[in-house]
């Protein structure tokens, strides 16, 4: 057990908006909501249309102990937008696994989807750990769309080097989950020592 799973930077519960988006690594989130929660933090989790051909929604409502936002019709119980409500709840927006279309979205302000819009309206911290192929990684214009989101301070953890699902060996494995856990408790913990 990696000693950063026990380790807690600073008190308090916090929101975070999990955003999940349609790649092979979005199993992989089970395991982040999972243990964010076990951490002491309110999860919410978000899907992209593809997400849940991936994974379930029920599997990501059970694990984060919250209604899972699939879609924008998912918000007809309530009078006001439920991703407008998560945009402003959220301490932090991590979405992981981002793949480059999500990024590319986010970069152009697209907001198709629940996610995407939670990335516009948010005021919170955006933490993406990218998840995909290694051509599409190095295309110029998912690098442009990168530096597009860095410019913004947008911050990214990884991705890794490795074997991909694809078959290929290269740069596009999303990041260990105790280290994108990890950089997420860093960061609340650093908006927290800003606002303080």
């Amino acid at each position: 057990m990696s000693a950063r799973k026990v380790v807690r930077i600073r008190p308090g519960m916090k929101s975070i908006v999990l955003g999940v988006t349609g790649s092979i690594a979005a199993y992989k989130s089970a395991e982040l909501a999972s243990l964010l929660v076990r951490q002491g933090h309110q999860v919410f989790v978000v899907m992209t249309p593809d997400a849940t051909e991936f994974i379930t929604s029920l599997t990501l409502q059970t694990l984060s102990k919250n209604p899972v936002t699939t879609s924008f019709y998912d918000e007809r119980e309530n009078w006001r937008p439920g991703h407008i409500e998560l945009a402003d709840r959220a301490n932090l927006l991590l979405i992981a696994p981002a793949t480059a279309h999500i990024i590319a979205e986010l970069a152009h302000g697209l907001a198709s989807h629940p996610l995407a819009a939670i990335a516009l309206a948010t005021r919170a911290p955006i933490l993406l750990a990218p998840a995909m192929n290694g051509k599409m990684w190095s295309h110029p214009a998912t690098v442009e769309n990168v530096e597009k989101l860095k410019s913004r301070d947008v911050e990214f953890i990884g991705p890794e080097e490795g074997m991909l699902a694809c078959g290929y060996e290269g740069l596009g494995r999303l990041w260990k989950v105790d280290d994108i856990a990890f950089r997420a408790e860093f960061l609340l913990a650093r908006q927290e020592n800003l606002i303080a």
